[in-house]
């Protein structure tokens, strides 16, 4: 195995990785467990690939499965492995070499023979113990093999560090175990060791043989017993370290790393538990599927994604496996539940199952699965009647009635009315409780126990229960009802309402259904309400799938007007919500008015907290108005009572909407804490992460890191794109150039900004304060040298924002026009706007965009060599983001003087009169940076580098790059190398 095997183990594992680190340095020893796909070899290889960086030797042991069973097979590939790597040739370049390698000293000319080192006799055991030596019936000498292992550690760490991986521990032989262990015990500190272990179960019978994993013996061989593992060391010489599940957010890091499919990452995550190995395999199943999967649809597991189930489920008894069973039939699983069910054994089972990783057993006896993939399989491999016999036991036992009205139901095939009945009663009992879940699965497992001759009956209870499922947000309910349903010989009012019930849980993906609208538009002809409410979902299509504001209004105003002449108030205040959301897009006056009757039907409907559409859209109106503190008042009183009795769509809107409104006051813990929030909510629903992205890359912006905000608003920007919403793509593009504009990236904070240009003026955006994007651009512009451009697109966007009464986007709009009169040379008139500008974002409760502008204040007065009016700026700006606790803007603001500081122009000072990017230009080329280099390094094209190289020729009168080079150094002092990375912001 040579270096580039060694691949780093990215995704989620960096705090872990720091832990093994300090862990190999302090202790030498460590061993990795977990179960089964959960990435332990991953971070070994990361380790390993860490010490090979250093120049340190890595020896890889990865057994097999057959190792277990042949004396001394893992001893004797280390053996060979030691021989061929001190045979390489290639002293402080090491590679790191794959166990089971020829046992042989021979190698490269120049090549080292450990063996020839070592005594006759144990030379000889090493020969036995490689089959290079016939063995004799008494067996090799144990003693001197032990010690020529323990010699040939040693002779190995004396020529450097060493770092020994034995990836599979547990099917290590004993012998081989014995040796290592003697070896290891004597090796000096220069060698550290890693072991990799993947626990067995254990329990009252013997765990049975894998018949899908890769640890099956083959015919003819014994059964190894994992519960006989035998240690490297004993347990004071190493720290064990867990390699736990990775969380909902790194699956989906992980799933874009594997460039697969993220939109469906919270289910996913649910499915696999965490397990890296099982959420790729689902995701590749979702990937290869003949069509897309929606959320609306149950997640298609391939034949790999069900094998990998079932091999981490062979690690439990046939007995183990039964009581698994019924913990995956019931609701609330408990082992007393399980025990009083038949299973006397339970609790020795479920303790196996937990040795094994399958399932976590709460203080209270409360049976949880690791994955979700695990309870769907155990159900999916049992036939009927195991099925059946399950749910009946679990009916006489269960201590609530709406359970045992569910196991009876899930106990027979054969339809009944009566108990149909029954579960339909126990349906409504579930909703008055608030459990929306239950209520939706019950609702449709009655009608899926109504007898085909009360076929209006069912229809009814299909109709309901799709209903019931688009209000507990449970896609897969609401999609099997109105599948059931649209089979069957319904009206078509009844098929309207069950795919209105499919539209409504459908997120962001809305770009694959355009069939269900037809059919729904077919359907409510003659039906002046039902029309009303398929012309509102038509019009949030139009603005998220389509990204046509001005058709998505249309719609809105004839729902609204449908809904009001018969009498509907909940639609009609629904579709003036988004009358009025697509007035303050495309830039009407009449957007407020609209939403205040929106407003007043909402409350007249329902009591607050229950669809909250309109009250959202008024905050995020305060929001856009940068009105924060009216709607951080309003966003603090309506989540309770969302959280208590609203659906979850709109807790996961209210989360967001108030990480935004703090991350604009300069509240960045809170934004930081909000965002998080209303991710987990989305990733515990299966929705699209788009959105919560989207709130995540703005609150790292803030407080936390642009590098991390970058990688959210990508991960946001594919989400999007993966679900055809023009409407959060163009958001996400803003968030990832706004953060590549200020990192310094400014050629790629140009190109993203332009994407977002493109895609707000194709939705007809009007109104500049609902993306603030035209500031952000302006700046990308002059930074990278288009100034007319830019005081172009703010000569566009001024009078419009002038005309809505946009107050601060004016404020923005004077930053960066004032960046374009420094540009132009108006360096005074700069500063005068720029300091004007800071005290009127602090007057609007702007912290960040007043720091934001102190910076670039400092950035021009250094300009005009004014250096303490520099300073002075920039003390301002770090003391505002300290207290705002913006930590990557605290540290642009305090390394802006040593990265970017700007010597006082010699004579006539010619060199201020570059632009920034020409000066970054200028002293590259005076490092002796080639046209190619520049542009590399610079994000430009060659003949943008020309061209710019052009004027810096022409500003300064010099006419070759010796010239230049002369100018520069004469200029007073002696700029230290520029960082090409330097933000525009930062100077």
């Amino acid at each position: 195995m040579t270096s580039s095997a060694y691949r780093p183990a990215t995704v989620g594992r960096g705090e872990l990785l720091a832990r093994l680190e300090s862990v190999l340095h302090t202790r030498g020893r460590a061993l990795l467990t977990g179960p089964a796909g959960v990435g332990k070899t991953e971070v070994a290889l990361a380790v390993a690939a860490r010490a090979e960086s250093r120049g340190e030797r890595v020896l890889w042991l990865a057994t097999l499965p057959a190792d277990r069973n042949i004396p001394g097979a893992a001893a004797a590939a280390l053996v060979a492995s030691v021989s061929a790597s001190l045979s390489w040739p290639a002293p402080g370049a090491h590679e790191g070499l794959e166990a089971h390698a020829g046992a042989g000293g021979g190698g490269a000319p120049g090549g080292f023979d450990i063996l020839e080192g070592l005594p006759g006799p144990q030379r000889s055991a090493v020969a036995m113990l490689c089959r290079e030596a016939p063995i004799p019936e008494l067996g090799w000498d144990p003693i001197a093999l032990r010690l020529a292992l323990a010699q040939i550690l040693r002779t190995l760490a004396a020529r450097g560090p060493v770092l020994l991986v034995v990836d599979g521990v547990q099917r290590i032989d004993a012998d081989s175990a014995d040796l290592l262990r003697f070896a290891l015990h004597l090796a000096p500190s220069a060698l550290r060791a890693v072991a990799v272990e993947t626990p067995a179960a254990y329990g009252p019978d013997t765990p049975r043989t894998a018949s899908h994993g890769p640890d099956t013996p083959r015919a003819g061989e014994p059964k190894p017993d994992p519960t006989d593992a035998e240690p490297l060391w004993v347990p004071s010489e190493a720290d064990v370290l867990f390699v736990p599940p990775l969380h909902a957010d790194e699956i989906a890091e992980l799933l874009i790393h594997h460039r697969l499919p993220s939109r469906m990452a919270g289910r996913i995550h649910r499915a696999s538990g965490g397990n890296p190995r099982l959420a790729l395999a689902v995701g590749r199943s979702l990937a290869d599927a003949r069509t897309p999967v929606h959320h609306a649809e149950a997640l298609s597991l391939s034949g790999r994604a069900r094998d990998l189930a079932r091999q981490l489920l062979d690690a439990a008894s046939p007995g183990v496996r039964g009581t698994l069973l019924l913990a995956a039939l019931a609701l609330r699983p408990t082992a007393s539940l399980i025990r009083r069910a038949g299973r006397r054994n339970a609790e020795a089972d479920l303790a196996a199952a937990e040795r094994a990783n399958l399932i976590s057993l709460k203080e209270d006896g409360t049976v949880v699965f690791t994955a979700g993939v695990l309870p769907s399989t155990l159900v999916h491999d049992a036939c009927w009647t195991e099925r059946s016999d399950g749910h009946a036991a679990l009916a006489r036992v269960v201590d609530d009635s709406v359970e045992a009205v569910r196991h009876r139901a899930l106990a027979t095939d054969v339809p009944d009315e009566l108990l149909a009945a029954e579960v339909a009663a126990a349906a409504e009992t579930a909703r008055r409780r608030g459990n929306s879940a239950l209520a939706a699965e019950l609702a449709l497992l009655a009608a899926e126990s109504t007898p085909m001759q009360h076929s209006a009956q069912r229809i009814t209870r299909l109709v309901d229960a799709a209903e019931e499922a688009a209000r507990a947000a449970r896609a897969d309910l609401a999609m099997r009802a109105a599948t059931d349903l649209l089979a069957r010989d319904a009206a078509p009012a009844d098929r309207v309402r069950a795919r209105l019930a499919v539209l409504d849980t459908a997120g962001q993906g809305l770009s694959d259904l355009d069939e269900i609208y037809v059919h729904a538009m077919e359907d409510s002809e003659g039906e002046t309400a039902l029309r009303a409410a398929v012309q509102l979902r038509l019009a949030v299509k139009y603005v998220l799938a389509d990204g046509d504001p001005a058709r998505s209004r249309a719609a809105a105003v004839e729902s609204a007007a449908l809904a009001g002449s018969v009498g509907d108030r909940k639609t009609a205040a629904r579709a003036l919500t988004v009358q009025a959301r697509m007035d303050r897009v495309l830039g009407s006056p009449d957007a407020e008015r609209v939403l205040a009757e929106a407003r007043a039907l909402e409350v007249f409907e329902r009591p607050l907290g229950i669809r909250n559409a309109a009250q959202i859209l008024t905050i995020r109106h305060a929001l856009f108005d940068d009105r924060l503190t009216e709607a951080r008042d309003q966003l603090n009183a309506l989540l309770p009572l969302v959280e208590r009795r609203g659906p979850v769509e709109d807790a996961i809107e209210l989360f967001r909407t108030l990480a935004e409104v703090e991350a604009r006051q300069g509240q960045c813990a809170a934004a930081l804490s909000h965002a998080g929030r209303s991710l987990a909510l989305t990733l515990e629903a299966g929705l699209s992460p788009g959105p919560a992205w989207y709130a995540l890359a703005l609150a790292e912006t803030a407080g936390g890191s642009f590098a991390r905000a970058a990688s959210y608003a990508r991960r946001s920007a594919q989400a999007s794109e993966e679900e055809g919403d023009h409407v959060f793509l163009s958001r996400s593009l803003y968030a990832l150039g706004r953060v590549q504009l200020v990192a310094g990236d400014v050629a790629n904070a140009l190109e993203t900004l332009r994407r977002v240009q493109s895609g707000e003026r194709a939705q007809s955006t009007v109104d500049p304060s609902m993306l603030r994007w035209h500031e952000e651009l302006a700046e990308a512009l002059l930074a990278n040298d288009a100034p007319e451009e830019a005081a172009a697109l703010l000569a566009d966007v001024r009078p419009v924002a002038e005309r809505l009464g946009r107050a601060t986007v004016l404020l923005g709009c004077d930053r960066a026009y004032a960046l374009y009169l420094a540009a132009s040379g108006n360096v005074e008139e700069a500063t005068r706007l720029l300091t004007e500008t800071a005290e009127r974002f602090a007057v609007a409760g702007l912290p960040l965009d007043r720091g934001r502008t102190l910076i670039a204040l400092a950035r021009v007065e250094r300009r005009r060599r004014r250096r303490s009016a520099a300073q002075n700026a920039l003390h301002a700006a770090a003391a505002v983001f300290e207290r705002a606790g913006a930590s990557p803007w605290l540290a642009l603001a305090t390394e802006t003087p040593s990265r970017t500081a700007e010597p006082a122009p010699a004579g006539g000072g010619a060199p201020s009169s570059l632009t920034d990017a020409e000066l970054r230009l200028a002293l590259l080329v005076r490092q002796g940076a080639s046209n190619q280099e520049a542009a590399a390094k610079l994000y430009l094209s060659v003949k943008t580098v020309e061209a710019r190289l052009t004027r810096i020729y022409q500003k300064l009168e010099v006419r070759s790059r010796a010239q230049l080079a002369t100018a520069l150094n004469a200029w007073q002092g002696h700029p230290p190398t520029v960082r090409t990375t330097d933000s525009p912001a930062a100077g």
